[in-house]
This record gives structure tokens, C-alpha cells and sequence, in this order.
């Protein structure tokens, strides 16, 4: 869609720097196995300075970092790439901005590699991009300069930072995810792979109520249900997440087809703004072109735009062809998708409790492997008291939980037989 792509000009720029930045070893996971790393840089204080012509960035940290930076299109953003950061920074910081960025966010990206993305008012670029040493008392700082320019400067592509420091994260394949490829041994496994999907990480931290953020959240629900699946023992379980990550929505739908995945079940936990009043319950969504009503529609929105507060999505849109083709593969999956959506109802109803309207569809990206059955569910609303308080109770965990498993085991009851060791 022309709304969500960035323009020619910046997608080849955003390109070319995303494979400089692989080739330098920008977007690799740690090698932690060979060379851990004892102590993480800490940012302690930020703030913004200046008017709407020219705005300063000053992130304070406990020593110097390398880094890279770029612009991007529709909307306007700068994105800048670290390595991982222990942010420890003021609660609420970067949700209202000044001059030139109207907020910023910030967060890990993926083991090794943290990101801060700032929001825009407007074509800008960085005009000039300094580490200052630590001097005079003050602490090691990252100075990011940023001036308003006019569109056909920002079309050109003149917006992206050049600093003199090279990149500073561990090499990684190009496309590479971490829980993607599966080790040789795995793949004599005949178990069933379940994939499951904790919803955002990293700087996307979904919804938040009371203190309480949602990728922490789902987080801690989807290590449950792994724990009680692998158990059984009749399973082999993949988390596309198993930390405070951020992983972008295409890449948890290339694990769960990478790995061949019998099911995904993406986690999530939905809140609704005080003006629309109150809901409550847990609700299971399958894949539809068509939102099955206005709240699935409005949730399936809000979730795709994932990539877009991670800060790049260089996702092309798939043409028409391929629109009929995947269409084709789907209508199969979707059928299974639609039947353990209702015995993952039935099962989850005895363990927690349930939206009046307990199973929907809307258009969400993580749903859409063409060729493993897929549900997202809602475990519940933050912005509802009763459900907060069982989202952080380890019973009311435990115990859904269990009833996911229960409604696995029945699902794939036919599988579990054929890939047992007799057979």
C-alpha cells in the first residue's frame, strides 16, 4: 500500500545502509558462547534541546559507543543503531518531544543490538553526529544535530548521518534470526514444532497499565506454556522470543516456516482507551481478510504496525499473483487455524475467563504462514483491573497455560501418534 512504503529514493538509501551495515557486522547475535560480554553500557539521562529548525539529541552514557544512523519516509523518522544499551533512563522519557522530534523511543532489537527511533514533525536530517569522551566531570555522550530541511533535500536521500565510527555488533548472516534455522540434529526430531510468539519486545512495549508492560507480560506467559509443553516431552518448542527482543512481524512468521511448525500461537494482551469504556476476557483471533468486527479491526491495525515503531520495514508488497497464490495455500491452513481456534476456546473457558465474544478474525501479519495454522490470542485487557490481576498471577498462569496444552494435545492428537517412537 502506498501509505505504508517508503519512497523509492529512501527505501535505496534504508537498503544500502541496512547492507553496509551487515557486512560490517551491525545486525548479528552476540557470540555470547565465545565471547561474552561482562558489562553493557548504560545510558543514564537524555533530553532534547533547540526549536523547530534545529534540535539537539544528548543521550548520557558510562562510556563510548559506535554507531549508525539513517532516515526514514511516510512517516518521517530518524533511526540509530547501538549496541545493546542498558537504558536505564527516567520513566516516561521521550514520550513528548521538542523542536524538530516530536517523541522518541528506544530499546534492545535483538541480542547485541539496541535502537533508538525518533518520530519527526517533518523532513529533517542529521547535520552533524559526535561521541563526546567523557571530559571536565561530564559523562561520555551521543550528540545527534538535527536540522529541518525542505522535501526534495530529504527525497535525496541526504538525510542520512555519515559518522566516522564503524559498526560495533557482532557479524550475522545477512537475514539471519536467531531461533530460524534449525540445528541437523533437530531436523531427525519427528515431533510436532510448536512456534510460540510472545508479542512485541524491545522498544515495542505494546500495551502498558499500572506499572505493567505487555511484552513483559506475554513474555512471561509464552516461557510458561513452553515449560508445560516440553514436559510432555511430545513436542519440540520454538520461541521466536525468549528475552526482551524486538523481532519484526515477518521475521516471527519466517521461524515458524523455517522450522516447519505443526502451530504458532502468538501471545498477546489488548487494553482499550478509557473514552471507549471497559472490556475484559480473553479472545482468539484466525486469520481474515475482513475484520470481523470493528474491534478486531482496530486491534489487527494497531498490531501490524509493529515494524513500523521497531523503525524500518523495507517489506515489499506482494503483487497481485502473489496474492492469489498465497490465497490458495492459505484457505487449507485456515481451516485448520479455525478448528483449533474452537477447542483452544473450549479448553481455555474451564481456565480463564473469556470475551462475550470469544472468537474473531481480522488481518494480522503474524498469521499469515501460508502453511502452518496460526491463532493469536488475547490473554486478556491491562486496562482492565480484574484481568491485570490475573495476567501477573502465576496460578491463573499456570493454569491457563495448561489448558493451551490440553487443546495442543487434542489438536495434533493424530500427528502425536504417527511420530511416536513405534511408528
Amino acid at each position: 500500500m502506498a501509505s505504508r512504503a517508503i519512497q523509492p529514493v529512501l527505501l535505496g538509501c534504508a537498503l544500502l545502509c541496512a547492507a553496509a551495515l551487515v557486512c560490517g557486522g551491525v545486525f548479528g547475535p552476540a557470540q555470547a558462547q565465545t565471547a561474552p560480554i561482562a558489562h553493557f553500557p548504560v545510558a543514564s539521562e537524555a533530553r532534547l534541546a533547540g526549536d523547530a529548525s534545529q534540535t539537539r539529541f544528548i543521550l548520557d552514557l558510562d562510556q563510548a559507543v559506535q554507531f549508525r544512523a539513517f532516515t526514514l519516509g511516510d512517516p518521517y523518522r530518524v533511526v540509530v543503531d547501538i549496541p545493546q544499551i542498558d537504558f536505564r533512563l527516567p520513566t516516561g522519557i521521550g514520550t513528548t518531544g521538542r523542536g524538530l522530534i516530536k517523541a522518541f523511543r528506544y530499546g534492545l532489537v535483538m541480542p547485541g543490538g539496541s535502537r533508538i527511533v525518533f518520530d519527526l514533525t517533518g523532513p529533517a536530517r542529521i547535520a552533524s553526529s559526535t561521541m563526546l569522551e567523557a571530559a571536565n566531570g561530564q559523562p561520555p555522550r551521543l550528540v545527534l544535530e538535527f536540522e529541518a530541511v525542505d522535501q526534495a533535500t530529504f527525497n535525496q536521500g541526504s538525510g542520512e548521518a555519515k559518522p566516522e565510527l564503524r559498526p560495533a555488533i557482532a557479524d550475522a548472516k545477512a537475514g539471519a534470526t536467531p531461533a530460524a534455522a534449525a540445528p541437523a540434529a533437530q531436523l531427525a526430531d519427528p515431533r510436532p514444532v510448536i512456534v510460540i510468539d510472545p508479542g512485541h519486545g524491545g522498544l515495542d512495549n505494546g500495551t502498558q497499565s499500572n506499572g505493567e508492560t505487555e511484552k513483559t507480560l506475554v513474555l512471561n506467559f509464552g516461557l510458561a506454556l513452553r515449560e508445560r509443553l516440553e514436559k510432555s516431552g511430545k513436542y519440540r518448542v520454538v520461541m521466536t522470543r525468549s528475552d526482551d527482543t524486538f523481532i519484526p512481524l515477518n521475521d516471527r512468521v519466517k521461524i515458524a516456516r523455517a522450522q516447519s511448525a505443526a502451530l504458532f500461537v502468538s501471545i498477546h494482551a489488548d487494553a482499550l482507551p478509557r473514552r471507549e469504556g471497559d472490556a475484559q476476557g480473553a479472545t482468539i483471533y484466525t486469520l481474515s481478510d475482513k475484520a470481523s468486527d470493528v474491534e478486531a479491526e482496530r486491534l489487527a491495525e494497531t498490531e501490524n504496525r509493529a515494524d513500523a515503531i521497531g523503525g524500518v520495514n523495507l517489506t515489499e508488497e506482494p503483487t497481485e499473483v502473489a496474492d492469489i497464490l498465497i490465497d490458495l495455500a492459505q484457505r487449507e491452513t485456515r481451516t485448520f487455524s479455525n478448528r483449533f481456534a474452537r477447542l483452544l476456546m473450549n479448553e481455555m473457558k474451564i481456565a480463564a475467563r473469556m470475551h462475550k465474544h470469544p472468537l474473531k478474525s481480522a488481518g494480522f501479519r503474524v498469521l499469515k504462514a501460508p502453511d502452518v495454522p496460526s491463532v493469536l490470542v488475547e490473554l486478556g485487557y491491562v486496562s482492565n483491573k480484574g484481568d491485570l490481576e490475573h495476567l501477573v498471577s502465576d496460578n491463573w498462569r499456570a493454569k491457563t497455560a495448561a489448558s493451551m496444552a490440553q487443546a495442543i494435545d487434542t489438536f495434533l492428537a493424530k500427528r502425536l501418534a504417527t511420530a511416536s517412537p513405534d511408528k
